[in-house]
């Protein structure tokens, strides 16, 4: 569930500069757009009000018939529509983005798996997205006839105190009075405001009401802010279902992307070697009869050969997993890896024990990632990596002294490996400025 909540424009101006913003704020446009949100909010809740009300007594008085079903299926299909319509007000004029809730699910029956209107009655019925759009329906009325009373009696009162001395001769030219009557009875009793201090002290008080009015209309939008996010929203479990699917397609492209790479790198290095290996090693059997001294350089080539096709056999298993890594754990394992980096790197590894051994792994892999980045491209002269454990996630921090710019935007290396942690539930956090130095920071998961 995504939702955006935008702060007061006067909350971010510096505090030298406070006085002035708290001026402005009346005349600013967020002001506005609440206030048109809570004058639409009466109609559009005693249309949803009665809507509910109306359909949900007469699908439950049809329920003796076999027509209070479908009515109530039509009550909570109708509530789900009207909610998109808040849900688009609300995104509109508080800027609050409320992501679309989980669609209705109804068991596929009939030729085909053909989803049928008796099955998606039944799903609404049971949906509990389509109440909670009913039980928002039902308390919003009450709100926002609160709401839109104080919406309408800060900001007319405010704007009507504040400029009374513009539209005072109204009253002895029109009316007959000398100012706005405040009081009066049967008596001919009446106090008015027409003196010059009683001008000024209304103006003062309509510009005070002026200058809450924004926080007013910030106090009670946040009220409809938490029902839209909290009832027309989808429910923390559709959004962990969700979150879970988009890591699991992470995950399955992450381990297609290793396969292939794997796959690369043995028919392009181990593979090729060992097949050129073989030829050598043909040529060399062919030619020991003819020229022994000839095959015999052909056999010592191969033998170089051979070693190297075996150190590379090495890296890529040690790609895979290294067997210091589970053998030993991750400080010994990250203290070999900081060994093959070009650049000096003090690794502090501080764990009370093991982590688990995927999150052991993708923490390896992290690092290593990190330092050959570092290797490449950072320009660095030191570097260093700390680990420890808080609570239960594991931190990792790798910094270094290079020209820094590194960032995890579309593409870039760094954003598959922000892709990869999250995916386990970790974060990754960046924090590179233009002539460093760079600090990347991960945290994970300890099980």
């Amino acid at each position: 569930m995504a939702t955006a909540y935008r702060p007061y424009e006067p909350e971010t101006e510096p505090r030298g500069h406070l006085v002035p913003a708290a001026l402005k704020a009346p005349f600013q446009a967020r002001v506005w757009r609440e206030f048109l949100y809570l004058v639409i909010s009466l109609p559009m809740a005693i249309l949803t009000f009665v809507y509910t009300i109306t359909m949900i007594a007469l699908g439950a008085g049809l329920l003796i018939t076999f027509l209070g079903v479908p009515v109530l299926g039509a009550a909570l299909a109708g509530c789900r529509a009207l909610g998109v319509v808040e849900r688009a007000r609300a995104r509109a004029l508080l800027r609050l983005d409320v992501a679309e809730p989980e669609p209705v699910l109804g068991r596929r029956g009939g030729r085909g798996g053909k989803r049928g209107p008796v099955a998606w009655v039944g799903a609404l019925l049971r949906s509990g997205t389509s109440w909670r759009h009913v039980i928002y329906a039902l308390i919003h009325l009450p709100w926002a006839v609160f709401s839109f009373a104080f919406a309408i009696a800060f900001t007319s009162y405010g704007w009507g105190f504040a400029t009374y001395p513009l539209w005072r001769w109204v009253f002895p030219r029109y009316v007959d009075e000398p100012g706005l009557q405040i009081f009066g009875d049967d008596h001919g009793r009446a106090f008015y405001l027409d003196t010059p201090f009683e001008i000024t002290a209304t103006c003062a008080m309509g510009v005070l009401v002026l200058l809450l009015t924004p926080w007013v209309m910030r106090a009670l939008t946040s009220v409809d802010r938490i029902m839209v996010a909290g009832l027309l929203g989808p429910s923390r479990l559709a959004s962990r279902v969700w979150e879970l699917e988009s890591d699991r397609g992470t995950v399955v492209d992450t381990a297609a992307a290793d396969l292939r790479r794997i796959e690369r790198d043995l028919h392009d290095g181990a593979q090729a070697r060992l097949v050129a290996l073989a030829m050598d090693l043909g040529l060399a059997k062919e030619k020991l009869d003819e020229d022994p001294e000839a095959a015999a350089k052909m056999v010592d080539e191969a033998h170089g050969e051979v070693k190297l096709a075996l150190q590379e056999l090495r890296d890529l298993a040690r790609g895979i997993h290294p067997a210091i890594l589970t053998d030993r754990g991750l400080g010994p394992a990250l203290s070999a890896l900081s060994a093959r980096c070009t650049v000096p790197v003090t690794v502090t590894v501080e764990l009370p024990e093991r982590p688990a051994p995927a999150i052991e792994g993708i923490a390896y892999f992290t690092v290593s990632e990190l330092l050959q980045n570092i290797s490449k491209h950072s320009g660095a002269r030191t570097a260093e990596v700390d680990v420890w454990r808080t609570e239960d996630r594991v931190m990792l921090q790798i910094t270094d002294d290079g020209r820094g710019g590194a960032g995890t935007s579309a593409g870039s290396g760094l954003a598959g490996l922000a892709e990869r942690i999250d995916a386990v539930d970790g974060i990754l956090v960046v924090n590179s400025p233009a002539g460093g130095p760079t600090t990347v920071t991960a945290e994970l998961p300890w099980r």
